[in-house]
């Protein structure tokens, strides 16, 4: 019994750590009501709570490396931003290395990411009352040309709050929409404009 109750009460006080550091971090209104430096703010308030709950639990099919070692890839974003897409959730993009000369480009036309590139999008939502709440963990990794044919060749992940894997149709969740609004620029999307990390 005693087992089982540990993993159990680490969870626990997971659950409540992070809905601590999600009423310290709220914002006050809406999000689309803050500027820049506020959006920002927020973030630095709660990154540290977002990547303690990925970092939770067995990834199963997903590169638990990926996980643990995104953040020490290359910012994409200045500050997060709602990019219209992944439920109007703020974004913080991160490439990695292989990636990042190709991506933070930001071309709209020509566009060809390398095979292992790696992109981690981080999400939070702020709400009407400027309350924050945890969103998933979105990767994207570019595999070898003819791998998957059918996604042009990327691999679709996401990582819920709590560290769990998520199960989807990454066809239709994610592949479609990608290459339907961003086929032109390799099938990649990028943080709003004025959120862009400039070179």
């Amino acid at each position: 019994m005693t087992r089982l109750l540990t993993p159990l009460l680490a969870a626990t006080a997971l659950l409540l750590a992070g809905a601590a550091a999600q009423a310290a971090c709220e914002a006050g209104k809406a999000g689309r009501a803050l500027s820049p430096e506020e959006l920002a703010d927020v973030y630095d308030c709660l990154k540290d709570a977002l990547l303690e709950g990925y970092r939770q639990g067995d990834k199963r099919w997903i590169p638990a490396d990926y996980v643990e070692t995104y953040r020490s890839w290359v910012p994409a974003s200045a500050y997060p931003a709602a990019s219209g897409f992944h439920g109007e959730r703020l974004l913080v993009t991160y490439v990695n290395e292989i990636g990042a000369d190709e991506y933070l480009q930001f071309k709209e036309t020509g566009v060809v990411m390398p095979a292992g590139s790696l992109l981690a999008l981080e999400s939070f939502a702020i709400d009407e009352q400027g309350r924050t709440q945890p969103g998933p963990l979105f990767l994207m990794e570019k595999v070898e040309a003819g791998r998957s044919p059918q996604t042009d060749d990327w691999f679709y992940m996401a990582v819920s709050p709590n560290g769990s894997p998520m199960a989807m149709d990454v066809i239709s969740a994610c592949s479609d929409c990608h290459q339907k609004s961003y086929g032109h620029q390799g099938g990649v999307g990028y943080p709003s404009p004025r959120a862009r990390v400039t070179p």
